[in-house]
């Protein structure tokens, strides 16, 4: 079988750790690295699992919605037609109010 060679740089630490994980697993790196390039082949399509950290900006903005729930300062809505009613009607009253 004729085979070709990929080097690529890595550091020490992710090589190692990828290894462990690997090998965890019953496979061996290479295999893995052969098994996932073959997959980008067939499906034309990259796939990470990158865990999402969210931003100090939106835990504020979570922790002020949890507040407005609780505090019942939420308003629901059975339809979109519902929801669209009371949206023209807090801008036709916005436009009275600002006006006078």
């Amino acid at each position: 079988m004729n085979t070709e060679a990929i080097n690529i740089k890595i550091d020490p630490k992710t090589k190692k750790a990828a290894q462990k994980v690997a090998e965890d697993l019953g496979f061996s790196l290479s295999s893995l690295v052969k098994a996932y390039l073959r997959d980008l082949i067939k499906t034309k399509t990259v796939h990470f699992a990158i865990p999402e950290e969210p931003s100090q900006y939106l835990l504020k903005i979570l922790a002020e919605s949890d507040a407005d729930i609780k505090a019942g300062r939420v308003r629901t809505f059975k339809n979109f037609a519902e929801e669209k009613r009371f949206l023209e009607e807090m801008i036709a009253r916005d436009g009275k109010t600002s006006s006078n």
